[in-house]
């Protein structure tokens, strides 16, 4: 019996430690390993890369050493060098420095034809600093119609429609998109400059940028999907109002 019972014992034994095993973690990676992987998963993304994002994607490793690495490479680019590690849109870029732009678009010719005209920049300025707005808002503020102006910005992905006001005809709403905030290098709305140097730069006066109080009739409805007629014809939401 004694026999048997050191033979079931060392029989659970083995089975014992390959559990054990199994639920062992890995070895932690070096910190320069590390750092070393998020630098390249940031330069490797098209989007900027959030903090959320890069937990998710090491989450065999300790939060605080991914935020530590995070946080060394953050000073790594702290040095002069033509690249530089920016906070944009809520998530993390290497980008070129912004004052070798001039360089790099020498490269790229093609994009020269793709800037922004200063009519297109006014009326996202104004979209920008009193969003939710409508069409005749900005039409008001800018004395020009801007139905053409503001669907380019719309196929740019720079503006989208939140919603629609409630007043007579219930035009749409436009605000900016995290792609707006990822071309003009800002990490949120609260990083665009003072109004008065945006309405200098832009030739506007500054009270028509400043940010309205939001009324109740101002607030968006439900998500434009689809407007439905009576007579059950869709109207899309890419037409503007």
């Amino acid at each position: 019996m004694d026999d048997e019972r050191k033979d079931g014992q060392d029989g659970l034994e083995p089975q014992e430690s390959q559990e054990g095993q199994g639920i062992e973690e890995g070895p932690r990676l070096a910190s320069a390993e590390l750092r070393a992987i998020v630098e390249a998963l940031i330069f490797a993304s098209p989007e900027p890369l959030t903090p959320k994002q890069i937990f998710k994607l090491l989450d065999n490793e300790p939060k605080e050493d991914v935020q530590a690495a995070i946080d060394e490479l953050k000073k790594d680019y702290e040095r002069p060098g033509g690249l530089a590690l920016v906070e944009v849109a809520g998530g993390y870029q290497i980008v070129t420095r912004p004052d070798l732009h001039e360089w790099v678009r020498r490269l790229f010719h093609e994009r020269t034809t793709q800037k922004l005209t200063v009519q297109a920049l006014e009326s996202l300025a104004v979209i920008a600093y009193r969003q939710p707005i409508t069409a005749a808002e900005i039409t008001d503020v800018r004395g020009v119609n801007t139905s053409g102006v503001l669907n380019t910005l719309l196929e740019r992905g720079l503006i989208k429609i939140v919603g629609r006001k409630q007043v007579v005809g219930r035009p749409f709403l436009y605000a900016t998109t995290r792609e707006f905030l990822i071309r003009f290098g800002l990490n949120d709305l609260a990083d665009l400059p003072k109004v008065e140097d945006m309405a200098e730069a832009l030739g506007l006066e500054a009270p028509i940028l400043i940010e309205q109080p939001t009324r109740e009739e101002d607030l968006p409805l439900a998500e434009p999907d689809e407007e439905v007629d009576e007579d059950g014809s869709s109207e899309p939401p890419e037409s503007v109002h």
